[in-house]
């Protein structure tokens, strides 16, 4: 499993309750560019339309411009590949007020690219100190017992 890309934002301004993994329709030209490197998932996010989900904002640039059609849209909303009965739960989960999803990181599986994302909550700003203040400690602990 070789990791393409991840969203390093999503553990500090979310809280992970669950992770799920799915597949994802892409273009030819957007599997090259994904595995060469070029994608952001910053500020991209899974909605949920006509019982479908889909990867918003997603940024994936040409692989080479000159040969990309013309009407490409960099950051067009993206199928995940999921079974119905895990879209029907997720659907479920997702009538829980405050509750979004979002993704984590995307990597490769069996030469295939899987989008891993999570059922999230939103942390409140007391909650990102809190989080700082114990990846600080952790560090401090590591040096000392490095020493």
């Amino acid at each position: 499993m070789k990791v393409l890309t991840e969203n390093r934002k999503s553990t500090y301004n979310y809280e992970i309750l669950e992770t799920y993994e799915a597949g994802l329709a892409l273009y030819g030209f957007e599997v090259k560019a994904i595995k060469t490197g070029h994608i952001s998932l910053k500020g991209s996010f899974v909605t949920l339309k006509n019982k479908e989900l889909f990867l918003t904002n997603a940024l994936i640039p040409p692989y080479q411009p000159k040969n990309t059609p013309v009407d490409y849209d960099q950051s067009r909303a993206r199928k995940l590949l999921l079974k119905k009965s895990e879209i029907s739960t997720l659907i479920g989960k997702l009538k829980i007020k405050g509750l979004t999803l979002i993704p984590i990181r995307l990597y490769t599986k069996k030469n295939r690219i899987k989008l891993e994302f999570g059922i999230a909550k939103g942390k409140r700003k007391i909650d990102k100190r809190i989080s700082i203040k114990k990846r600080d400690i952790e560090r401090e602990l590591g040096r000392k017992l490095k020493n």
